[in-house]
């Protein structure tokens, strides 16, 4: 079947529950979502707002007190916050930190270090419980001489499965990185799960969709031949005739349901999980969040598509720029969404 682009955007729109919010938990939604984009504090809290209802953000601090949710590197090697039965995603991810390790100008040198010794020391290191980056960096020096504190300390993050633990990453909680082994900390297997499950779930939420969209999305290549190798997945195609993949029980949207008004932090795996990234921006809009370091501002998305940038200001919402024109129906749309999100940072 042929998609098109609008009908593809409401389809996405539907499965990441932006069309309309959900009564579901923290945790059953970042295991649907498969985890969240969380490498900016603030940005998990507004993409669980945009998606459930009712929401508590102190749902996230009980999750990440209690263990049932863990903040830990993994897709794009990026921080995501996810169910803490998901944590095996950092075992499948492993061959995007090793890029991390091979390109990153911070770790240096220390890459040289033997791997085994390196890993069997750092599990010593941490063998009496959790420490700052800082003290774990500190600690190699001792066995790895030849490399400072910050470099050994950038590689034990890229190179084992360390969760930053509490107060980081909660509701109006501060402090530096504090990591813990993921199994250790979690009570959870480490075992990476199989690939095609993955992209199952992936197309559950962000399908239909391509190998290279999973590539986008996770950071891990090579993901053409298990895609080609699932017999279950059904086939379609978009405007240009791109063959994707979809589950069989995969919902497509009407291309004409209405797409309301969300405000999102600067990151989304929304809008980051597809190789063209246009599922829900159109041409030139990316550049204008882009800044020389990542994104300038958070996002608004209408009638389905990124729209506009805004900023969370002394607790009120500011919008920076729009896109384009919006009607008066988004505007009253907007109106609402900045009294909901101001009342969620007012917490």
């Amino acid at each position: 079947m042929r998609l098109s682009a609008r009908r593809l955007n409401r389809t996405l729109l539907r499965r990441q529950h932006l069309l309309e919010r959900v009564d579901l938990t923290v945790e059953e939604m970042s295991r649907h979502l498969v985890g969240l984009q969380a490498q900016e504090n603030l940005s998990p809290f507004l993409s669980l707002h945009a998606r459930l209802d009712p929401f508590d953000p102190l749902d996230v601090t009980r999750g990440l007190d209690d263990r049932s949710l863990v903040r830990l590197l993994v897709m794009r090697g990026t921080v995501h916050l996810l169910a803490a039965d998901d944590i095996g995603l950092r075992t499948w991810t492993t061959p995007v930190h090793e890029r991390e390790v091979r390109a990153s100008r911070v770790i240096g040198p220390a890459r040289e270090v033997d791997r085994d010794a390196f890993l069997a020391a750092l599990h010593e290191v941490l063998g009496d419980g959790p420490l700052p980056q800082r003290a774990i960096g500190e600690a190699l020096t001792v066995r790895f001489p030849g490399a400072t504190a910050t470099q050994l300390g950038q590689l034990a993050r890229c190179t084992a499965p360390l969760v930053q633990l509490p107060p980081r990453g909660t509701w109006r909680g501060s402090g530096g990185v504090v990591h813990d082994l993921a199994d250790r900390w979690t009570g959870a297997s480490l075992e990476a799960p199989d690939p095609a499950d993955v992209v199952r779930r992936y197309l559950r939420a962000f399908g239909p969709a391509s190998a290279a969209d999973v590539t986008a999305w996770s950071g891990v290549t090579r993901l053409g031949p298990v895609v080609a190798a699932m017999d279950d997945l059904v086939h379609h195609e978009d405007d240009d005739g791109r063959p994707l993949v979809d589950v069989a029980d995969g919902v497509l949207e009407d291309d004409d349901s209405p797409a309301p008004v969300r405000l999102l932090g600067t990151y989304d795996n929304v809008w980051l999980s597809h190789a063209r990234r246009d599922r829900v921006t159109p041409p030139g809009s990316r550049e204008a969040w882009s800044g020389p370091n990542g994104g300038s501002a958070c996002t608004l998305f209408a009638d389905g598509w990124l729209v506009g940038l805004w900023r969370a200001v002394d607790g009120r919402v500011q919008v920076v720029e729009t896109l384009r024109d919006l009607t008066p129906r988004e505007r009253s749309g907007l109106d609402d969404e900045i009294s909901r999100v101001e009342a969620l940072l007012a917490r």
